[in-house]
């Protein structure tokens, strides 16, 4: 067991560490005893609290998203204190707690990044899939891409912020001022945290889930939802907007059709279903479609203040590091309000 001392702390680094690793698509994880890592020039050493399993998750194990590391760690909204410091570390210090996001590196100096579109950043590198992530007891994280956490979010309570909350936020931004009325199409772990934030700033949700499936149409309605039913369902009234968070492609001309004239659609996932042929007078009346890709550090800083002081609170449920292939089934049949978090053991 090494120790790791700072004027703050001494910490204790065990030489190995456990981690459920995928080999490749369409298996299941491995747990593995894996050297705890060392951290570059500009990283530094996290032991993980916690960390989020999302739908991206399963994309990637399902094959859909064709370019992971392989073998590769996933997970991607990571809780954890800050251990060890690479030699240029210097807006973080040991003893401190960070958010780890999907966004794991940006480049700084392609055009994208030029244009403060770091989201967009033709040489990232993204956590839990071309970079190792939060399935495991310790990971490295590039410095200038953890998030300080508060400390009401220190906890397991506070992954599903690091992606689904942010991606989440990001689409709301891209919605405008003037909608009212929001429609989520697909109510999980983003559309929980989204109907927060939506509520804070005075907008009316309608909730559009599975034909058939009441147990997540309580949830939206407990959580605040003025209406919720089936996405095969017509709405009270026309959307001003809406988000489409379920991977699902037949739902985009179902989404334009509720929609009012001039509304924005925005997709909220990384990997949808194809989207089928529709007739051009759904578009037309100015209604726009448009996706939300990643997320910049900025969004996260803005949005952590704000759910602090909402505050945004969480539905979880935990499952233990090595119970990970099963809390991934778990999120894959919808059976839970909320999010899947893995807690290190």
């Amino acid at each position: 067991m090494k120790k790791i001392k700072t004027e703050e702390d001494t910490f204790l680094v065990p030489p190995t560490m456990h981690a459920m690793v995928m080999h490749q698509a369409n298996k299941p994880l491995v747990e593995t005893e894996l050297p705890v890592p060392k951290p570059l020039k500009n990283q530094v050493l996290i032991k993980i609290l916690a960390c989020g399993v999302c739908r991206t998750d399963l994309h990637i194990m399902d094959g859909e998203l064709k370019e992971p590391k392989l073998p590769l760690i996933m997970g991607h909204e990571i809780i954890g204190l800050v251990i060890s410091l690479g030699r240029e570390v210097e807006n973080l210090k040991p003893g401190d707690w960070v958010g780890i996001p999907w966004l794991g590196f940006a480049c700084g100096y392609c055009p994208y990044c030029l244009k403060e579109e770091e989201n967009l950043c033709e040489n990232a590198l993204f956590t839990g899939y071309s970079m190792d992530g939060g399935y495991a007891e310790y990971t490295l994280a590039y410095a200038d891409f953890c998030f300080h956490i508060p400390p009401r979010y220190a906890n397991a309570s506070g992954a599903p912020l690091l992606c689904a909350g942010l991606i989440g936020y990001r689409a709301f931004g891209m919605l405008g001022n003037q909608s009212k009325k929001i429609g989520i199409y697909g109510f999980g772990a983003a559309a929980h945290i989204f109907i927060q934030v939506a509520l804070y700033n005075d907008k009316e949700i309608y909730a559009f889930t599975r034909d058939g499936d009441q147990f997540t149409q309580e949830f939206a309605r407990k959580m605040g939802a003025v209406w919720a039913g089936s996405s095969i369902e017509m709405p009270p009234s026309a959307m001003d907007s809406s988000v489409i968070f379920a991977p699902v492609g037949d739902l985009v001309p179902k989404a334009l059709k509720d929609l009012d004239k001039g509304g924005t659609v925005v997709c909220g996932g990384i990997h949808m279903s194809d989207i089928p042929s529709f007739p051009y007078e759904l578009l037309w009346e100015e209604r726009i479609l448009r996706s939300v890709a990643n997320l910049t550090r900025k969004d996260g800083k803005e949005f952590l203040e704000i759910a602090e002081k909402i505050p945004v609170k969480t539905e979880t449920r935990i499952f233990p590091l090595r119970e990970a292939n099963e809390a991934l089934e778990t999120l894959r049949k919808g059976e839970i309000h909320g999010s899947v978090v893995l807690v290190m053991e």
